[in-house]
């Protein structure tokens, strides 16, 4: 739809489909002609069209977001059209305080955003975004609507300048907002206090929501201000511990009145839930504060005020509710001061040992008790979120294990009881089905709780006593284990197994292991102990219990417990997800480790499951419809176990390898069958989505040069052209391309050299071929999906794409193929490869290279690799391609992501030394051949068409070395060095650039610091020289940050240059 004809009745059409459509058709092209309008030169008009006549939020809404486009654009619209802006918004929320408020929201956004970006902009010798303080108080003089919007406005530039915006530069951001921090914020406080105490001054009507929603606004206010990073910290929120609040030193004052805490105390007990704990969030934070701020007496009665006031909460119980994640910071307390113990040398007593089993009974029962209201109530049940479970337990293992005697003895005491009570209800024939649930539940519990404390064993001081409780302990759920078994598949509970599966693995990491091995592996009687080494008899305690109980001497007989359980999973759980998933892994951890393989292979159950693993024995390895196809993934698990112990007494026959694929064999055959005689496509499609993933684990787990040889052979040339016709056929399914391209990623990898083939064998060459053949396939076909929704561009596209990338650098560095072969021979496979990474590439937008983790982790060593060793593909890409590539490294330079970063650094210096080489020859006879110097002539002619591309890289990395937190100096300083040689003239603007910008003392002291970095720098790219000035940049580093560091008050505009 072409714009020009756009009228406001198409414009909010196209809105409505954009923000409330279900066609998904009509939201692409809506989003298409939207995005169009933005670059459009009547955008402007068209926002104000949207604003004044819109007849629908989201026309108004669409409006608000192309304006915050606009002023947000790297290069900036000028300032007499930004205050325009900024006032022709104002005064529309003013004359439409009743506009929906997320339309309100984005307009105050914009507001914000001009007000950061401008907060230097200068007019007239006055700053001329700074009076928005000013331009508030006139809403809070207007009605509760005005007010509210008044408040919302101070509240979003408070977060707009506390947001570090990584597309610009850090240094910028916070000199922006220190300067915020000191000009404005106290006062900003102020008028959010005083606002407050108006409100308390008079009756609070809570029914009024206007009322309502004006104090929930202003005590967000407050909690921004509270929260504002006063040093550029940059507080990492996810951590444990509650960071110290870096109150400035002029706000002493406030801090210090004992009104403003008493404010926010008396608001707690005012206002309903939903706002009282805004209060206590607030008073969090005031909580928080820097104890530098305060003098000894000052701190005291600081600190005095904030205790009555949390008593007062603490007697007034109207809002008290327990909460769930309060156990969390509660364990981690007393963990944290249990692990202390060791270290505490003081001799006054610390009562821990009195208060740890407590805390720890405390807990056990809490659970317990429980299980009952969870049932009886229909209420969410805690075990559902095991990873929280998981955390807490991991948190209670070192408390348990302070006077464990007491735990012990209880958890004993409630073990015997809970189980005696469930064999009750089996035996019993009018048990009712919650009492069943309610004493599965409690078991579930205990199960978890022995596993815990079983493994707190690694975290605490241990005795010999104590490894007898462990046995002890384990006996009961040892035994546990066989009831529950012998009554599969009638009875069956999942929160039982998965209890089970966490005491196995506890049991696992605590008594075997190689970290464990020990020099008698049998356990004497009691009366002959005197044999037994001193050494071994600190493990073989816990056995004892359990040799009198369950025969259980040694760990080579728990491992066969553990292999009984698992294969009786494995057979009777095939439909539960949960338990599989998680019994896989906890086989997948015991085949880590070459002591345990050589045990677990002669273990009965093992020898079984080598032999037999088809859906026969093991349901979850089905096909049918009842298994989802994300179920399949589990596979992989299997089989990675499976092989590894295979692979213990494999050696080198190949017959023995042979009837272990014998299974799969089969599936490949009736596939071969089915794609022949062309019916059945579902079944063949689900079939080969579990091939690939079975293939992808026995691949993994091949990590010899002989064992790898067998499955290559197994595989060419009878099956890998299947793979490669299920890419062609369901291509645009990444349910069945995803497992593929990542068995062919894994095949690639030549991990441990396993790909390093014997000198006569062709097999590097013919596993690349066939894997050239895949991508192409995928490749192509892939682009013949058109464009994609924002929602299915990953899954659809981008994530095959980054798989075939990943696949491709695994064989450019895996060292097991000679690409030159290939060319010498009329072999385009090679040609073919690169030019579907092209196509592929092309087809992907530099926003989504880097928006996507995945993407960018596979694309960037790929090129990384390219431009090390395949600089004449490079050089012969088109200018538009060309371009593209160099833009990508140019993005790359600027995220976060180090490893990213160092990869684009690398990539550029392999494609700057190039070019530096070439030119250094230029004028010398040729000793290379002419091909060589064509290629080094086309690259230079590129640069010379095109000169701001590595002028800009140049800026890149110098802002990076000069103003950012730079972490990967070292891989910054390679290409640098080179940049500077190639472009020597602008390399001495950005320096003037840098020099100039700078107050005059401090001039000399940053042109000193550019001499010295050049210092001893000769023209040449050799080792020697780059080591040399890879030195020099570290000291420049160093002595440009000092000296823009002593200059606090030089303007912003010197950040400048690098824009």
């Amino acid at each position: 739809m072409a714009l020009q004809f756009q009228n406001l009745a198409e414009l909010e059409a196209l809105c409505t489909h954009l923000y409330v459509g279900t066609d998904l058709t009509e939201r692409i092209e809506a989003e298409k002609a939207l995005l169009e309008l933005i670059d459009s030169p009547e955008c402007l008009r068209k926002c104000q069209l949207l604003l004044e006549q819109g007849t629908t939020p989201y026309a108004q809404l669409l409006a608000a977001t192309c304006l915050s486009k606009l002023v947000t654009r790297i290069s900036p619209l000028p300032v007499e059209q930004r205050i325009d802006i900024r006032n022709y918004i104002l005064n529309y929320v003013a004359s439409q305080p009743k506009l929906a408020p997320f339309v309100i929201q984005a307009l105050i956004q914009v507001l914000a955003k001009i007000t950061k970006l401008g907060w230097f902009e200068i007019q007239k010798d006055e700053f001329v975004f700074r009076d928005i303080i000013a331009d508030v108080k006139r809403f809070l003089q207007g009605t509760v609507e005005h007010c509210i919007i008044g408040v919302i406005i101070l509240s979003e530039l408070t977060q707009e300048m506390n947001l570090v915006d990584y597309s610009r530069p850090s240094a910028k951001h916070r000199k922006v907002a220190t300067s915020f921090r000191d000009a404005s914020l106290k006062d900003i406080l102020v008028l959010a206090c005083s606002l407050l105490k108006q409100v308390l001054a008079k009756p609070l009507n809570l029914q009024d929501q206007d009322q309502q929603n004006l104090v929930m606004q202003v005590l967000k206010l407050v909690l921004n201000c509270l929260s504002f990073d006063f040093i550029g910290s940059s507080a990492d929120e996810s951590a444990d511990d509650l960071c110290t609040v870096q109150i400035p030193t002029t706000w002493r004052t406030i801090i210090l009145e004992p009104e403003t805490l008493d404010l926010f105390f008396n608001l707690y007990h005012s206002l309903p839930p939903l706002l009282s704990q805004l209060a206590l969030s607030c008073l969090v934070q005031f909580a928080s504060t820097r104890r530098s701020l305060f003098s000894s007496p000052e701190r005291a009665r600081y600190l005095g005020n904030l205790i009555r006031g949390v008593k007062g909460i603490l007697e007034n119980p109207q809002h008290w509710e327990f909460a769930p994640n309060s156990v969390h910071y509660l364990l981690t307390l007393w963990q944290r001061m249990v692990a202390s113990v060791p270290f505490v040398k003081s001799a006054e007593p610390h009562l821990l040992d009195t208060y740890a089993p407590e805390i720890t009974k405390a807990f056990i029962t809490s659970r317990l008790e429980s299980v009952a209201i969870v049932v009886r109530d229909n209420l969410d049940d805690p075990l559902d979120d095991t990873a929280t479970v998981f955390q807490q337990l991991e948190q209670l293992c070192t408390v348990s294990r302070c006077e464990y005697e007491k735990t012990c003895t209880l958890l004993v005491q409630l073990f015997d009881q809970n189980a005696q009570n469930y064999q009750k209800l089996l035996h019993s024939a009018s048990g009712l089905a919650v009492d069943m649930a309610i004493q599965e539940g409690r078991l579930a519990w205990l199960i978890y709780l022995v596993g815990t404390v079983v493994g707190g064993r690694l975290t605490y001081t241990s005795t010999d006593e104590h490894d007898a409780m462990d046995g002890e302990l384990s006996c009961r759920v040892f035994q546990l284990i066989s009831l529950m078994d012998t009554r599969l598949p009638r009875r069956a509970n999942e929160k039982i197994e998965l209890a089970i599966l966490w005491f196995l693995d506890q049991f696992r990491k605590t008594y075997v292991g190689d970290q464990l091995q020990r020099t008698s592996k049998v356990v004497r009687p009691k009366n002959d102990v005197s044999r037994v080494p001193e050494k071994a008899w600190k493990i073989v305690k816990v056995y004892a219990r359990m040799s009198e109980v369950l025969g259980i001497t040694d760990d080579n007989h728990v491992l066969e417990t553990f292999m009984t359980k698992i294969v009786t999973n494995l057979k009777y759980w095939g439909r539960c997800e949960p338990v599989i998933s998680r019994t896989l892994q906890f086989l997948n951890d015991l085949s880590v480790g070459y002591i345990l393989l050589k045990k677990l292979v002669k273990i009965d159950a093992v020898k079984f499951m080598l032999k037999n693993h088809t859906s026969e024995h093991f349901p979850f390895l089905g096909i049918g419809d009842t298994y989802s196809l994300s179920d399949f993934r589990c596979r992989t698990t299997f089989y990675t176990a499976l092989t590894r112990l295979l692979m213990v007494d494999l050696g080198e026959d190949e017959d023995e390898f042979e009837n272990f694929m014998l299974p799969l064999t089969v599936s490949f055959e009736t596939v071969l069958q089915i794609f022949n005689n062309n019916f059945k496509q579902e079944e063949v499609k689900r079939m080969l989505i579990g091939l690939a993933r079975d293939l992808r684990g026995i691949a993994f787990a091949l990590n010899t040069k002989t064992s790898y040889t067998m499955l290559f052979d197994w595989m060419y040339p009878a099956y890998l052209p299947v793979l490669q016709r299920a890419i062609e056929r369901w291509y645009g399914e990444p349910a069945c391309t995803t497992p593929i391209l990542k068995l062919l990623a894994e095949l690639m990898q030549n991990r441990s050299q396993r790909l390093n083939f014997d000198v006569s064998s062709p097999n590097g060459i013919l596993l690349f071929r066939e894997a050239s053949k895949m991508i192409c396939t995928y490749g192509n076909q892939i682009l013949s999906l058109g464009s994609l929704s924002k929602d299915q561009i990953y899954p659809m596209k981008l994530k095959g794409i980054s798989i075939c990338y990943s696949a491709l650098k695994s064989a450019l560095c895996g060292n097991y193929v000679s690409f030159g072969v290939f060319k010498l021979y009329g072999d385009n496979n090679f040609d073919n490869v690169l030019q579907a990474f092209v196509k592929m590439l092309l087809s992907v937008s530099h926003s989504d290279l880097l928006q996507y983790r995945k993407l960018s982790q596979s694309y960037y060593p790929l090129l990384e690799c390219l431009t090390q060793d395949h600089m004449s593909f490079v050089t012969n890409l088109e200018p538009p391609v060309l371009l593209y590539v160099l833009t990508s490294l140019s993005e790359g330079l600027t995220t976060l992501d180090t490893v990213i970063s160092s990869s684009c650094c690398t990539s550029l210096d392999y494609m700057v030394t190039y070019l530096f080489k070439h030119i250094a020859k230029e004028g010398k006879k040729p000793l290379r051949c002419r091909e060589s110097v064509q290629a080094g002539q086309r690259l230079l002619h590129f640069m010379q068409q095109n000169p701001d591309v590595l002028q800009q890289m140049m800026s890149v990395l110098m802002n990076t070395i000069v103003f950012e937190d730079c972490r990967n100096q070292w891989s910054v300083s390679r290409p640098l060095l080179g940049l500077i040689l190639l472009n020597e003239k602008y390399f001495s603007e950005l320096r003037a650039s840098l020099i100039n910008s700078q107050p005059l003392p401090k001039q000399e002291v940053l042109a000193q610091c550019f001499r010295n970095l050049m210092e001893g720098v000769e023209q040449n790219l050799s080792v020697k020289n780059r080591d040399r000035f890879t030195q020099n940049l570290s000291i420049f580093r160093r002595d440009v940050a000092e000296a823009l560091r002593s200059d606090s008050h030089s303007e912003l505009c010197s950040l400048d240059m690098m824009s």
